[in-house]
């Protein structure tokens, strides 16, 4: 095995420990999405489309050569990889055709290793090769973007008009960083408040919806809401900004919530060098396993107040949302966020190490530190 690929093997188990650990936070009644439950389980299923890329990209390895990632930023993959995930996904079938089947090329590794005393590598890598093929044609991975889907329909007893929420995920070029939106909105159209809305201004329980919905519930609007979320979930766009363009483009829908969740930057031992003091102390980590940090970012914009549309003869405007950023927070006020959490997962071993020099303090400030400690997480440390 080559350099490369001893690091690349040893990113793939800290990042696969690392969202395994982040899975395991989900689920805990004391995590703060935990009691969104919807919410943690929409966040739980992106983190499994990550992890199935990254086990992919693993076995991708048995028969390429190098695998880059972004190690002094985000300590992610860089957005390549994700592209050529998607191009190999769609051209697995194809590409499988002319790959003998797994029993072929194990029969032929064998008569190989019997006839010439040696290891097969080019059979090898055609094993690699297809099963890294049919892993991409069979499981869900996190893709360069990734269409909405309404997961809950509801009604506004205030105003009478449905609500759903709807979530969606990129994965940012630039930044290199897994982002996932979900948007409360509210829909004033006619058809929709006739069909969802009974006399009592509840939901009609005669009208069966098949949750999940694939795109915006509204079919009308279904396919100008995709071609809005694949053009505003860029990371340098704020969540306020998204949610102002989201406002300001459907007269009918009505946006009263917007969560982003980031998930990064991550850092490991011996591969990133995107903080210099985290790696220096997670490089004296004695198992390598546990040798990572993984920080999250959970943004949060509100409406706090809707301002009438009116209709005239000559003009007329339409409703409109006033969302709140808080500006006595200047953080909040530059990330153009009502409110915003950040939050660190690391392994018990690796905080150990960074209390034991003295820097725990200072490189959590501001962070909700989660150590993940025989498979339990322990938070408010």
């Amino acid at each position: 095995m080559t350099p490369e690929n001893e690091a690349a093997t040893r990113y793939f188990s800290a990042i696969t420990a690392a969202l395994s650990g982040l899975e395991v936070f989900m689920r805990d009644d004391r995590s703060p999405l935990y009691r969104h439950g919807i919410v943690a389980k929409i966040v739980a299923e992106y983190i499994a489309r990550l992890d199935n890329s990254f086990s992919c990209w693993r076995n991708r390895l048995g028969f390429m050569e190098t695998f880059r990632i972004s190690r002094a930023e985000s300590g992610f993959p860089v957005f390549q990889n994700v592209l050529e995930l998607e191009n190999d996904r769609r051209q697995a079938d194809t590409r499988l055709a002319n790959i003998p089947l797994a029993d072929e090329l194990r029969e032929e590794m064998a008569d190989f290793i019997l006839r010439h005393k040696e290891f097969p590598k080019a059979l090898q890598k055609s094993m690699a090769e297809r099963l890294y093929l049919e892993g991409v044609r069979s499981e869900t991975t996190f893709g360069p973007f990734t269409l909405a889907q309404t997961a809950k329909v509801s009604v506004n007893p205030k105003t009478g008009r449905p609500y759903y929420l709807v979530h969606w995920a990129a994965f940012d070029g630039s930044a290199n960083l897994p982002l996932v939106y979900m948007v409360t909105v509210e829909d004033s159209s006619e058809e929709m408040i006739g069909q969802l809305v009974d006399r009592n201004g509840k939901l009609n329980d005669k009208v069966d919806i098949p949750l999940p919905v694939e795109g915006l519930l509204n079919p009308e609007l279904a396919h100008r809401f995709d071609d809005f979320t694949e053009k505003n979930s860029a990371y340098t766009l704020s969540p306020a900004t998204i949610a102002v363009n989201l406002d300001k483009d459907f007269e009918q829908l009505h946006p009263k919530q917007l969560r982003r969740v980031v998930l990064g930057p991550f850092y490991s031992a011996g591969i990133t060098d995107n903080n210099s003091t985290v790696t220096d102390i997670l490089d004296k980590v004695r198992k390598p396993e546990n040798a990572w940090l993984l920080t999250w970012t959970i943004q949060e914009v509100y409406s706090k107040a809707e301002k009438p549309g009116r209709k005239g003869l000559f003009s007329s405007e339409k409703t409109t949302q006033e969302f709140f950023i808080d500006t006595d927070d200047l953080e909040a006020a530059r990330q153009g966020v009502s409110s915003y959490e950040k939050h660190a997962l690391i392994p018990h071993e690796a905080y150990q190490a960074l209390y034991a020099a003295g820097e725990a303090q200072k490189i959590f400030s501001g962070y909700k530190v989660h150590i993940l400690s025989k498979g339990q997480v322990i938070s408010d440390v």
